[in-house]
């Protein structure tokens, strides 16, 4: 049933964004009294991240379902390739995760496959991967009310001269069969707005509603709602469509508003989870030239729904707030679900670290070779699309330190190792311990912009002494600006006079179309001599400021 309530004072507040950093195209899920978030994750291993929630307020990571190579096997993947907008639903006493991992980005084609995987808990063993097609991204499960499921996706055309998002195509999915049957349908061709994706159906009160984002995933992103009497349509757009979007409203904090998805909570309350992005300040820049940069990617966001002549609206009008009443429901906090300081004694790594594209096996990182410690075994460069021996979070805040203890001995310049500061192979900066034929081991800036390199201490790098076992490395980052130091004891740090600007790490600095992730913080070892050397760091530290 509609519920025409807006809430009441008494209601938790709920600040947005909900999931800070790098969370893009989210996809809600309610079972029961448990709500879950999947969100996109790109070249980055594990692949999907699933969030929960009691209150729509405080969430925890709780699953990884991508984890091994059967299910996703990136190597070789392009930047801001990898896993697309997934969908979670529930339906027939288990979860279900639909999934693109799309491996050409740039060009006429979009090489992109759509999977299928289940699982009876949300934080068990997934299964292995049900193909399902390669027509576009963006694909969800729909469960209608006799059973019969069927999958969404936006439909691409690679023809020269047409536009390239052709419209929202419908199949129907053989549980029995495993496989997609019948023939494909195109349901509707979108709006003005044009570049329709992300869609997901629903059925409420015998109306088939499609939301759709539209706009493109920058500024100009937006979320677009129709409805019908027939699944397969003619659906009629929302008469004040857009239901949401930031374009408009060039002073809002929460920009590229859009790529949505819609929740009935169990107090008969509706809320739209909606991807976002924080831009950067910008002193003496005017408004509407370019609205920003976004170092810590698209996040997602939550806003209340209410019911107009069986129309959904978002309270407040159709931009988002910052603030928001949350459901009629008691808090429930989570403890944190991250050491602010991790010392690598457990078995497996923090689920807030991440790796690219595929899992590094016990050859490359390793939390047993030297206990207390995580070794990675150099592999190849920062700029290399297959094995990097690079473990790293995303960056969750505007002001934090991150800082890790390392202990490492390159015989050549080939070998190195240390923090990195990356968004994709073509842009990411690195203080690393490396080797030098007249100094020894020393210390070095290395940076890619993209694709341009530069080594600002050429001449003046610093020289690391003989009976130094860890050097301590350091950076702060301070919204705008970020800036490394180093320490020989752990007591007495020097900063490196060198800053680098944050806005370098965004989807809306980097080169090409392709660029939808963040900025992410780690440690990495490269060794292309062909040695096998490795790096012991002793610890990780992400402490928000």
């Amino acid at each position: 049933m509609f519920s025409e309530k807006g809430g009441n004072t008494d209601m938790v507040r709920i600040r947005n964004p909900i999931l800070t950093g790098f969370h893009p195209d989210p996809s809600i899920c309610r079972v029961g009294e448990d709500y879950y978030i999947a969100v996109s994750t790109f070249e980055w291993f594990p692949g999907v991240r699933i969030y929960h929630s009691k209150d729509l307020k405080n969430w925890r990571l709780i699953s990884r379902p991508l984890n091994r190579l059967s299910q996703l096997n990136m190597l070789g993947n392009p930047d801001s390739g990898g896993v697309w907008a997934p969908h979670l639903s529930y339906s027939d006493g288990k979860f279900w995760l639909i999934y693109t991992d799309v491996k050409v980005v740039e060009g006429q084609w979009k090489d992109c496959h759509n999977y299928l995987v289940t699982c009876e808990t949300i934080d068990g063993e997934w299964s292995d991967p049900i193909y399902l097609n390669s027509s576009g991204f963006d694909p969800s499960l729909f469960h209608d009310d006799d059973g019969r499921k069927y999958l969404v996706n936006m439909y691409w055309d690679h023809r020269v001269g047409n536009h390239s998002f052709y419209g929202i195509v419908l199949q129907e999915y053989s549980v029995e069969q495993q496989k997609l049957i019948g023939k494909p349908e195109i349901i509707f061709k979108g709006t003005d707005l044009k570049i329709t994706e992300g869609p997901h159906l629903y059925k409420i009160n015998g109306y088939y509603y499609l939301l759709t984002a539209e706009g493109g995933t920058r500024y100009n992103h937006a979320a677009t709602i129709a409805r019908s009497k027939s699944l397969r349509g003619p659906y009629e757009v929302h008469p004040e469509n857009p239901l949401i979007t930031s374009w408009p409203y060039p002073r809002n904090p929460l920009q590229k508003a859009g790529h949505a998805s819609i929740v009935h909570t169990h107090t008969d309350e509706w809320f739209l989870v909606h991807l976002t992005g924080r831009p950067l300040p910008q002193e003496d820049q005017p408004l509407l030239e370019h609205r920003g940069y976004c170092p810590l990617g698209r996040e997602t966001a939550i806003q209340r729904l209410e019911w107009k002549n069986g129309w959904p609206y978002v309270v407040g009008g159709n931009q988002p707030s910052l603030e928001i009443e949350g459901p009629n429901v008691e808090e429930v906090k989570w403890e944190k679900d991250y050491d602010e300081k991790d010392d690598f004694d457990c078995d497996v790594l923090n689920p807030h670290f991440q790796t690219l594209r595929i899992p590094l096996g016990e050859d490359i990182a390793s939390l047993k070779d030297n206990p207390g410690h995580l070794r990675l075994y150099g592999r190849e460069s920062l700029t290399s699309k297959f094995t990097q021996a690079f473990v790293a979070r995303r960056w969750q805040h505007f002001n934090f330190i991150a800082e890790t203890k390392v202990a490492f001995r390159p015989t050549t310049f080939q070998q190195s190792a240390g923090l990195v500061n990356y968004y994709n192979t073509q842009n990411w900066t690195t203080l690393q311990i490396t080797w030098h034929e007249e100094k020894g081991r020393i210390l070095e800036l290395m940076t890619c912009d993209n694709f341009t390199f530069d080594q600002p201490l050429r001449g003046e790098e610093i020289v690391i002494p003989d009976d130094v076992e860890y050097v301590y490395l350091r950076v702060e980052v301070q919204t705008t600006t970020y800036q490394y130091s180093y320490s020989f004891d752990g007591e007495n740090w020097i900063k490196i006079p060198i800053r680098f600007y944050s806005y370098k790490l965004s989807d809306d600095y980097v080169r090409g179309r392709a660029a939808f992730t963040g900025a992410f913080v780690g440690m990495h070892c490269r060794d292309s001599s062909g040695q096998n050397n490795y790096a012991d760091f002793d610890y990780f530290l992400y402490k928000e400021l």
